[in-house]
């Protein structure tokens, strides 16, 4: 193909090919989702799966965290895991798919770049499901409401839905139910062998409803009264609330001061152990409802993909109008407990083992008793009126207990955990103690250190709320979350068994455990945890991405990051170990773009400001419409900068401390919180640096972290090798563009990709090296986009230079993607190398320095979100589409 010159229109082809390797970025309506649309990156123009492949953000390590989300994926360790690799082709059956997924995708919310995330998280956040309202009836304290104990009786009532089973067969059938969810035989039986298994047991048949006349005992109609039953409003846990998604845990296995599962050693007044014991009889009950409507799915499902289904179109469209959220989650919920769980019914030994007792002699099991936790199945009576013990007893297991423990010690050595390998070889013997033959007898006790009595918390909070107002709550795109910490506590129980719902949970259940199973750690910086925000522990702070403090060290080189939360070597100054709380203030345009106000509703806005032909129209694209755009045209070079960072200070606590508000307040708990939880003082943060710009006398710079931003890895970009670009003369538009590489355009032409993308030239962006930002820091963004007096376009976006004079690389507006500077290019097209060892550079993440620390600062203390680009990974023009599309101001441009 002869090269096209700047009068020629680009035809299809032509713009296939200058984009090829270019992310693009959508936002869809998909209507079996309900909310908000789905936003998504694509190269519509490549077919090659190392384009296709490339994302914004890290892979999940550890198939321990898998239900961190809904969305399909895949766990790095399947590669070299045995285990993980079987567990992932048994994912493979067909099975139905719950239409219903968690905002923000958490699969988004770790970027490439340290204390960052990508773009489909970047556009949720402002839809995220931390900004549901609170369950209608379940917000008072520590009992229902009329309309939920009403609604409860009319379902259990005989006009209702269920019978009220005993615990035994409750738990009987949930077992079933796990067989059946492993081997799916419902197809082999006859409908009314399932019919009457389901409505002579558990549900009357008095409100059923036909919704397939040929057979009234069909699968179908099945379905159809199971939908009913648990769309009734007022009678189950709404999983669509976040908060609900942390508590389940504490349902099923907290109690006051010991968090033990085995109630009979909790020491609880009566009222409490009558509450606790039915609402979790009530969520068992929702389980197995749901239990029963997702293997009834799942059976109608197999066979799909060859035809053989046994369901028909007009069922899916009756089924998505059935199934509420609510229904919907409840399902997710259901397929984690028959993944995770099973019931082990047993006889009782004849010699009963004594009972332990925390407290009496100062002892306690470990925490990896939760591996295997009896349950009793005397709470449900009252007032102490308990009936004859039974001969067998009912035992939960977490079926991937050695899983989730590698997942664990995965955390902590990918944190740099201190002690690391003396913590691994505990977990390993204590892991080798619970899988032995006599595994099913309890676990030798280990020590317990006496709480202090100030300490002795227990229980969940929301601190969400800054500087005490509650009314904040309904703004939070990240809901933040305390905890009272206790050795084999709740939380780490629901790590263990495996039983977590899709959101940042995960990463509250994570450190959690952690400490928990450290006495160590948890005796020198307290047992009240604020899991939102960081603590300081052996001369290293650990930081949750939930805080502007964990997002902005997350920058410096050594910094570590896994599943939400941020270690470093950097400590604030003057601190001693223990839990430290931030004081920081939201961005009000933020706040301003919330729920239906969020910029991810203008589906067609979000596509057409970050188009590769900007307001263009396709039929009339000329070369000269494009600009190769690039962050060193300086007409004399920029200033040398040589940053230091030199401390993370805390300020003077501010006046009004954070009161965190029991869950109870919020989400109705059968359990008690303690009420003397501790205010938590705030802390305003600075970061010092010593900055000398171009030789001059180094001087002290202090950055206050006062918003709370967020920052962005710009996506990756793969520009073809084989295309060449010419630019004119006279200005910054393309002359001629040569298609085949054939250099026929000459010596002043550059190959794409060691430039980069074009860019149309409907987008606007001013560059702007550190060193004079650092000398304007106080100016305002308008003041810094567009000299005075002149008005800055719509779409116009501030580019920071932290490449020119930072760095020994070619000071050039390269696409560098060398793995090292010594390397060779990398060859795009006939192998994997391109996309494999970006990949491999991204995942060791070892880019870092205190000038990225400084800039990040410097962004917080003005309140601009910012895209962090790395000239490795991609190049500038994509950049500023995605900028263009995320509708933000600024991008930063490091090595």
């Amino acid at each position: 193909m002869q090269a096209v010159a700047t009068s020629q229109f680009l035809s299809d082809d032509d713009i296939e090919k200058l984009f090829s390797g270019a992310p693009q970025y959508f936002a869809r309506s998909e209507s079996y989702f309900p909310g908000a649309p789905h936003p998504s990156v694509a190269f519509p123009f490549d077919e090659e799966l190392e384009i296709r492949d490339l994302t914004d953000h890290v892979q999940i390590e550890s198939k321990a965290w898998s239900g961190v989300t809904v969305w399909p994926h895949l766990t790095r360790d399947v590669d070299h895991d045995p285990e993980a690799k079987k567990e992932a082709e048994e994912t493979r059956r067909a099975h139905f798919h719950v239409r219903c997924a968690e905002r923000p995708n958490m699969l988004s919310m770790q970027g490439l770049e340290k204390g960052t995330m990508g773009y489909q998280a970047a556009l949720e956040l402002a839809v995220s499901d931390s900004l549901e309202e609170e369950q209608f009836g379940f917000e008072s304290l520590g009992t229902k409401a009329r309309a939920v104990v009403e609604a409860r009786e009319r379902m259990l009532s005989r006009d209702g839905w269920l019978h009220r089973l005993p615990q035994t067969e409750l738990l009987d059938r949930l077992k079933r139910n796990a067989d059946i969810y492993r081997n799916n035989n419902l197809r082999k039986k006859t409908s009314l062998e399932t019919y009457n298994d389901l409505f002579h047991v558990l549900m009357r048949p008095n409100k059923m409803v036909i919704v397939d006349k040929k057979d009234p005992h069909s699968l179908a109609n099945q379905i159809s009264a199971l939908l009913k039953c648990l769309g009734a409003p007022n009678v189950w846990i709404d999983l669509s609330h976040v908060e609900w998604r942390v508590r389940l845990g504490q349902i099923l296995w907290g109690a006051p001061h010991g968090d033990e599962l085995d109630d009979d050693t909790a020491i609880v007044d009566a009222e409490s152990a009558a509450e606790r014991a039915e609402e979790k009889y009530w969520l068992l009950l929702q389980i197995l409802v749901s239990s029963e409507l997702l293997v009834r799915l799942d059976a109608i499902t197999d066979g799909e993909e060859y035809g053989q289904a046994s369901f028909r179109a007009i069922d899916v469209v009756q089924f998505e109008r059935a199934a509420n959220a609510s229904v919907k989650w409840s399902l997710l919920l259901a397929r984690s407990w028959l993944k995770n769980i099973e019931i082990v019914r047993e006889e009782h030994a004849s010699p009963v083992q004594p009972e332990v007792r925390r407290g009496s002699s100062g002892i306690a099991p470990g925490w990896l008793a939760s591996l295997a936790s009896k349950i009793s199945l005397h709470d449900q009576h009252k007032h102490g009126n308990r009936p004859p013990s039974p001969p067998h007893f009912y035992t939960i297991r977490g079926r991937f207990g050695q899983r989730q423990v590698e997942g664990l010690t995965h955390f902590a050595r990918k944190l740099q955990w201190p002690g690391i390998d003396a913590y691994e070889r505990r977990i390993s013997e204590s892991v080798r103690k619970m899988t032995a033959p006599s595994s099913l007898m309890p676990p030798t006790p280990t020590p317990l250190k006496k709480v202090p009595e100030q300490d002795s918390y227990f229980g969940a909070w929301d601190v969400t709320c800054q500087r005490g107002h509650h009314k904040e709550r309904a703004h939070a795109r990240r809901r933040r979350m305390a905890a009272a910490l206790h050795e084999s506590g709740w939380l780490s129980k629901s790590y263990v068994f495996g039983l977590m719902m899709p959101g940042d949970a995960v990463s509250h259940f994570l450190m959690a455990t952690l400490l928990e199973n450290d006495s160590e750690a948890l005796s020198r910086i307290g047992s009240f945890a604020n899991l939102s925000s960081g603590f300081v522990y052996h001369e290293k702070s650990f930081w949750s991405t939930s805080c502007i403090v964990g997002r902005v060290l997350a920058a410096g080189k050594g910094s570590a990051e896994c599943m939400g939360w941020i270690s470093t070597d950097i400590v604030p100054e003057g601190v001693n170990e223990g839990w430290i709380n931030i004081d920081v203030h939201d961005v009000a345009s933020d706040i301003a773009q919330l729920g239906k106000k969020a910029r991810l509703w203008g589906k067609k806005r979000i596509e057409r400001e970050s188009s590769i032909l900007g307001n263009g129209q396709e039929e009339s694209i000329l070369p000269a419409d494009f600009i190769m755009p690039h962050e060193n045209n300086y007409l004399s070079s920029p200033p040398g900068v040589i940053i230091e960072l030199q401390s993370l200070e805390l300020g003077t606590p501010i006046a009004e401390c954070v009161h965190p508000t029991p869950l109870a307040e919020i989400v109705v708990t059968p359990i008690h919180e303690n009420h003397r939880a501790p205010d938590l003082p705030s802390y305003p943060a600075k970061i010092n640096f010593f900055v000398s710009i171009d030789g001059e006398k180094t001087e002290t710079a202090s950055f206050s972290l006062l918003y709370d931003i967020n920052f962005v890895t710009a996506h990756p970009c793969s520009p073809s090798s084989r295309v060449r670009v010419l630019k004119s003369p006279s200005s910054p538009t393309l002359r001629q563009i040569d298609f085949d590489g054939s250099q026929t355009l000459g010596v002043g032409s550059r190959s794409m990709y060691r430039a980069g993308h074009p860019l149309h030239k409907y987008y606007n962006y001013t560059v702007i090296h550190i060193s004079e930002l650092l000398q304007r820091r106080s100016a305002e963004l308008s003041d810094l986009l567009t000299p005075p007096n002149v008005q800055a376009a719509p779409n116009q976006v501030l580019v920071i230079d932290c490449i020119t004079n930072f760095s020994s690389a070619p000071q050039s507006p390269v696409l560098d993607r060398l793995e090292s500077p010594g390397s060779s290019p990398i060859e795009r097209k006939g192998s994997f190398s391109a996309a494999a060892k970006m990949h491999f550079e991204s995942r060791k993440r070892q880019f870092g320095s205190d000038m990225e620390i400084l800039i990040r600062a410097l962004c917080s203390e003005k309140g601009w979100n910012a895209i962090i680009s790395r000239r490795k990974r991609g190049c500038l023009a994509c950049a500023i589409r995605e900028a263009g599309a995320l509708g933000w101001k600024v991008i930063i441009r490091v090595p």
